[in-house]
């Protein structure tokens, strides 16, 4: 058991030696909480950045942000990764609802401060579904704490059962806005896995897409090509070979390597 921690540890070490002297850009991938016993991530979101020309490295969980700052030196861009709900007397003073779901502080916490500190160095973030939340949130807007009780009269289906490389409803895009230009439509099916969304935006953000019942599917910060979230997971198609919205992988990179090389 001690050589194996010891092989594991040799190669993380091996991998970020590799990322810090690879001429790619490094997108940082938070991570999810396990009870405090583990951190880890969906290997869509890894399998995603590869594919678009990244080195994925995934963001360990912390409070610190000596800790935090020292690891976003390390990268060039951050994915804020879906999850729990977020608490919503906390973080934007609402009473929780009955069917609002699990929630994890620790991971609050932790998300809200790496989203702050992403964003106050200018360096590019996408937020999917708990991340394209958090983003509102982070940045003073409200959530629909559950879709099915709070959204009069929708028949669309936020939470899917079928696999993730498949779309079960439709959303439309703002022509011209950033999810537009990185996928080139203004229509498409979308997969979908969530009960909250986008309530009232974060002062300076925009909607830029919307599900046939209204619900905001992406946002993105006003002025900004480099921070944008949306509602849906398409690191379940991209990571499947599946090409539909892998622009939005290819724009991060992208705009990671002009913050890289900005940063020499």
């Amino acid at each position: 058991m001690k050589r194996l921690s010891t092989l594991v540890t040799l190669l993380l070490v091996a991998i970020l030696a590799i990322a810090q002297n690879s001429t790619k850009p490094v997108i940082g991938i938070s991570s999810n909480w396990g009870e405090g016993t583990s951190t880890s991530v969906s290997l869509t979101y890894v399998q995603s950045v590869i594919r678009a020309g990244g080195v994925p490295m995934v963001i360990p969980l912390t409070q610190d942000p000596e800790l935090l700052a020292a690891m976003l030196e390390r990268v060039d861009a951050v994915i804020m990764t879906g999850g729990e709900d977020i608490d919503p007397l906390k973080w934007y003073g609402e009473e929780p609802l009955p069917a609002m779901g699990s929630i994890v502080p620790d991971r609050d916490e932790f998300d809200i401060l790496l989203i702050k500190m992403a964003v106050e160095k200018n360096m590019p973030v996408l937020g999917i579904c708990r991340g394209h939340q958090l983003m509102n949130v982070a940045f003073g807007g409200t959530l629909i704490q559950d879709i099915p009780s709070q959204v009069k009269g929708s028949k669309v289906k936020h939470s899917q059962r079928a696999t993730s490389s498949y779309g079960t409803h439709t959303i439309n895009i703002e022509k011209g806005s950033l999810l537009n230009k990185q996928i080139g439509l203004e229509k498409v099916a979308v997969n979908s896995f969530h009960h909250q969304a986008v309530k009232d935006l974060a002062p300076g953000f925009k909607a830029t897409a919307f599900a046939v019942d209204g619900v905001v599917e992406a946002i993105e910060k006003i002025g900004s090509n480099r921070v944008f979230g949306v509602q849906f997971h398409p690191e379940g198609f991209t990571s499947k070979g599946i090409d539909t919205f892998i622009g939005v992988f290819q724009h991060l990179v992208k705009e990671a390597g002009a913050y890289r090389d900005a940063k020499k």
